[in-house]
């Protein structure tokens, strides 16, 4: 039976409004459609033989390297930010905070499940994502790729944290809105769940916890 005992979710498109809605504000903000940041993004990608803001999450570039890298495939070969802002506040501007998801987590750990995060983020907006999701209050671990230099979905950040939780994968259930991030997770062992909106997955993982096979609930963390 599986007993699961630590549910682990993703950041980005689950504990925040979705990607699609956070690029569409980003880019009105900055003058230019989503298909043109996107395509120069892949052009970028192209030309350097990695995407730049996969290189951005584990700290490979700065951010200001990854502006230039798209800006260098835009009309004109320049791109200059509205407003004095980095890229990242403009991102941000338009990030909100899932608040319904976190306080089903919330719930979660009051009923004794073990909580952790695993998201792709980026040094330089450590202040911006935290202030969208309480998450030194929800959750006892946090794997970030922009600190371990590996990023979802290489299996090693899912070995990562499974080592820090030191837990059997088979303990744990895993929430990301990506299925490329959630099958190294299922092949390691992992109970996992696509998050596609907040009720859905709500759903999901409860019927999961619930199923058969009691769950393995903790008192508390360690």
């Amino acid at each position: 039976m599986n007993r699961i005992e630590a549910v682990v979710c993703d950041y980005g498109g689950v504990l925040t409004n979705p990607l699609h809605e956070t690029l569409e504000h980003f880019a009105g903000s900055v003058g230019l459609s989503a298909d043109a940041i996107l395509t120069a993004i892949g052009a970028a990608a192209a030309r350097g033989g990695a995407d730049p803001m996969a290189l951005l999450e584990v700290g490979a570039v700065t951010e200001e390297d990854m502006v230039a890298s798209i800006a260098a495939e835009l009309p004109g070969g320049t791109w200059t930010l509205p407003g004095g802002r980095t890229f990242g506040e403009l991102w941000f501007a338009g990030r909100t905070g899932n608040d319904a998801f976190a306080d089903f987590l919330r719930g979660l750990g009051g009923d004794g499940y073990r909580l952790a995060l695993l998201t792709n983020n980026v040094q330089e907006w450590e202040s911006l994502w935290r202030a969208t999701v309480p998450a030194d209050e929800l959750f006892e671990v946090v794997v970030n790729s922009a600190h371990e230099g590996v990023r979802k979905p290489d299996p090693e950040i899912y070995t990562r944290l499974l080592k820090r939780l030191d837990l059997a994968p088979e303990r744990c259930l895993f929430v990301d809105d990506l299925e490329a991030n959630l099958a190294p997770a299922a092949a390691l062992g992992m109970a996992t769940v696509r998050f596609r909106d907040t009720a859905q997955a709500v759903a999901d993982v409860t019927a999961l916890l619930e199923g058969p096979g009691a769950p393995l609930r903790t008192e508390g963390v360690r």
